[in-house]
């Protein structure tokens, strides 16, 4: 079944059960989901899909952060609990081995050896972690420590 069928469903099932903080985070998913689709001219597949969820995932926690040194700690719960109910659509996050690994392959395969390489070693490590949930954060912090910066 595709993600975007699997989201259809989950929204029925949480109009069903009145979940109104899943209901409002799943009409927003399906939401960009669809704008995404109609600013490809075409149906999404599920990596296009996940992209949309990450970034979605990616907006909330800056939104957290945001609301949390504004004093405004109701929104941060908001967009937490949206965040929980997003991230059940995303794989499972890259073990800290998988990206230590994934660097050491990425230093070793373009030759990298000081941090001004970082963005060559950057290039090479993202299709490695391809399919996983990895942080970008993580990853550059990781090759900093590699790179010695």
């Amino acid at each position: 079944m595709p993600l975007s069928d699997t989201i259809n469903a989950d929204i029925t099932t949480a109009m069903k059960a009145k979940d109104a903080a899943r209901l409002s985070a799943l009409r927003m998913l399906k939401a960009a989901v669809m704008n995404k689709g109609v600013e490809k001219g075409r149906d999404l597949d599920d990596a296009e899909v996940l992209q949309v969820v990450s970034s979605l995932v990616k907006q909330r926690r800056d939104s957290v952060d945001q609301f949390s040194k504004a004093g405004r700690t109701d929104l941060a719960d908001k967009e937490t609990v949206e965040i929980t109910i997003l991230e059940a659509y995303l794989p499972p996050a890259a073990s800290l081995e998988d990206v230590e690994a994934a660097v050491a392959a990425a230093i070793a395969e373009t030759g990298a050896s000081s941090p001004k390489d970082m963005g060559k070693v950057m290039k090479a490590i993202m299709p490695k972690l391809a399919g996983k949930n990895a942080d970008g954060r993580v990853i550059s912090d990781a090759v900093r420590r590699k790179l010695g910066a």
